[in-house]
């Protein structure tokens, strides 16, 4: 991992690699359209040389994922309606972990839309891929204990080698991999040319399902006890740039097309036998997922990139901007349990629990109360992302 998590970019900085592995040597400005930072000097070149613009919608999507975390990690014990499905069964919560995934595969296809130098890019990726890995097993390896729990250390033995960033590290890797080496260079202007760009992923994703559900239905459990799930957290990921060009239109009727095959695709499996099941992750709970991601990263790109609605969403874009941030200090408890270090007297007396007990009160209502304190807790992160935002700060792997 580079010894410089955080990276600092003034208005004039061309060395920002957030929007990453591009074109080798190539220059970035991060965030060019944002209304909330001061213009650069030369802001008026010509069109010719300014830099291309990020997909807002993008940024929207990845920061409402991360608002959703937030909210079912937090707000789901007292609201079990929000909370992950015990086993069969889909809720809010259990469209939070692929929505995630999602967003990664559609960034590395932007991101990996030019890639002269193949062996070069490769290289990145798997660099980045395993420091987000080694960043996962710190955070999730279970040796920070946590908010409510002052207390630090693991046994080596129990180490959790693969918990959510940890996997998210192999599926971006071979999702970039896939992106890099098995995508032609067919123009996407219709449903058909896109079905063909991807036609080498598709086959493999059919022939990695079949396999997976050879697996699940054949493999035998001895000794298998049922236990319900009563916590769960989730991951962002912070890339993402436009690096292409086909119409609006084109590129929505390619989504729509691919998000609708996706949906009806889980729902046909289910109907077939196959419930949707995130314990286990079932072929039909992938599609129903992907599609119901699809579908809402079609409506916030038409709102927000074609419409250019974006003011009223622009706590979701700050979100966005900086979910490794957030994910890091909220979903991995860093920052209520930094908080929670400090207290009077007993360690229940503290910024954070008090703050929540005095909504139950205000509210008269525990579950109110709950979900009230974490609504102000994505504000919070929502406005922390914005002043990172304006400092020109991002945490990058």
């Amino acid at each position: 991992m580079d010894a410089t998590v955080v990276a600092v970019a003034s208005d004039g900085d061309e060395g920002d690699d957030r929007r990453h592995l591009l074109e080798t040597g190539s220059e970035i400005l991060p965030y060019p359209e944002s209304p909330w930072r001061p213009q650069p000097p030369g802001a008026d070149a010509k069109p010719e040389q300014q830099k291309p613009q990020r997909v807002a919608s993008l940024d929207v999507f990845r920061g409402l994922t991360v608002a959703m975390m937030i909210l079912v990690d937090d707000a789901g014990g007292a609201w079990p309606g929000i909370n992950h499905a015990p086993w069969f069964g889909v809720t809010v919560a259990d469209f939070v972990m692929p929505a995630f995934l999602f967003i990664i595969g559609v960034s590395a296809a932007l991101v990996f839309k030019k890639t002269p130098n193949k062996i070069a890019t490769s290289k990145k990726a798997a660099c980045r891929a395993i420091k987000l890995f080694i960043l996962g097993v710190i955070l999730q390896g279970g040796y920070i204990h946590g908010w409510h729990k002052l207390t630090y250390g693991i046994d080596l033995d129990h180490i959790r080698w693969l918990g959510v960033l940890q996997r998210i590290a192999i599926g971006y890797f071979l999702a970039a991999i896939s992106e890099i080496w098995l995508v032609n260079n067919t123009s996407v202007d219709s449903p058909v040319s896109f079905v063909k760009k991807y036609f080498v992923e598709w086959i493999m994703a059919i022939m990695i399902s079949a396999l997976y559900i050879g697996l699940v239905f054949g493999l035998y459990v001895p000794n298998w006890e049922f236990k319900v799930q009563t916590s769960s957290s989730t991951f962002s990921n912070p890339t993402n740039d436009v690096g292409f060009k086909t119409t609006h239109s084109q590129r929505m009727m390619s989504w729509l097309l691919a998000s609708t095959v996706l949906t009806v695709s889980g729902f046909l499996l289910q109907l077939l036998g196959m419930p949707f099941s995130k314990p286990l992750y079932t072929v039909s709970y992938m599609l129903l997922a992907g599609g119901v991601s699809g579908f809402l990263l079609l409506l916030l790109y038409c709102i927000v990139d074609v419409i250019h609605i974006k003011k009223p969403l622009i706590l979701f874009q700050w979100l966005g901007m900086n979910a490794l941030i957030v994910y890091v200090l909220a979903a991995c408890e860093l920052f209520p349990t930094f908080i929670q270090g400090f207290y009077w007297r007993s360690p229940e007396n503290n910024l954070v629990d008090a703050t929540e007990s005095l909504l139950q009160a205000i509210f008269h209502s525990k579950r109110w109360g709950t979900l009230a304190f974490v609504l102000v807790e994505i504000i919070f992160w929502c406005l922390a992302a914005c002043f990172l935002h304006m400092k020109g700060i991002y945490l990058k792997l």
